[in-house]
């Protein structure tokens, strides 16, 4: 047993010093990067239950054929145990695996936390959901049914619906917001990478709701310029 309340505290060293950068990850602007802390944490959660299954099935094949009857009439023998080691035995196995939990639910807080508050210079642009597609109101008053965000420019939405409900999805950010008629919703991302992604309705909204996607790209700030340019010239 104390071989393995051993092992037990190795891995939650493990996963507390690899996870110590997690609060603090930042993007080249300065300020956090929310898809990338989720998948951090998503890391960490996969890495701590995968050393706990490890753990317990070696245990597990350990105590197996160490303890198994040599005979179907073999009785096995225990030592008793005083209150005291009965409940170590029971409490601090039971406290190491809670001061994980609780450490990996920060860790989901602070991430969640990331995804609500919205940087001060974020841009605005407003979404509005129809059956079936995105409307996207940019500062300026210019309006498409295409996404196109400025590299490193954080970017707030303010989202909703004309109609039913609706879910604004973007997985390549690990984001999705529902929209609601008579609601505004809002979510914020950062976008550090110019690439091209998708936006889609992540809730069953009618007939097409399959449809109801379109292209997100990210692009450096003078193409975004000249796009919202000729968007706004083209009316």
């Amino acid at each position: 047993m104390r071989k393995l309340t051993l092992a037990m505290t190795g891995m939650v060293s493990t996963v507390l010093l690899s996870a110590q950068a997690f609060a603090n990850e930042a993007a080249g602007n300065g300020l956090p990067v929310p898809n990338q802390s989720w998948e951090h944490l998503w890391d960490e959660i996969i890495l701590d239950i995968t050393i706990i299954g490890v753990i317990m099935a070696v245990a597990a094949v350990i105590m197996l054929v160490k303890y198994t009857a040599s005979s179907p009439d073999e009785v096995g023998t225990a030592k008793e145990l005083d209150s005291v080691q009965s409940i170590a035995y029971a409490l601090i196995p039971a406290a190491i695996f809670m001061a994980d939990d609780f450490y990996l639910a920060a860790n989901g807080w602070t991430v969640w936390n990331e995804y609500r508050r919205v940087p001060e210079n974020a841009m605005e642009i407003k979404v509005t959901g129809y059956q079936w597609y995105f409307e996207y109101e940019y500062p300026d008053g210019t309006t498409t049914d295409t996404l196109v965000l400025p590299h490193n420019q954080p970017t707030v939405f303010r989202m909703t619906s004309d109609d039913v409900i609706h879910s604004f999805g973007m997985p390549g950010f690990r984001v999705k917001e529902d929209i609601m008629p008579g609601r505004i919703t809002y979510i914020w991302v950062n976008p550090v990478e110019i690439r091209e992604t998708l936006v889609q309705c992540a809730e069953f909204c009618g007939d097409e709701h399959s449809l109801m996607y379109n292209t997100l790209s990210v692009v450096p700030q003078a193409q975004f310029d000249l796009w919202l340019a000729k968007m706004a010239a083209e009316g």
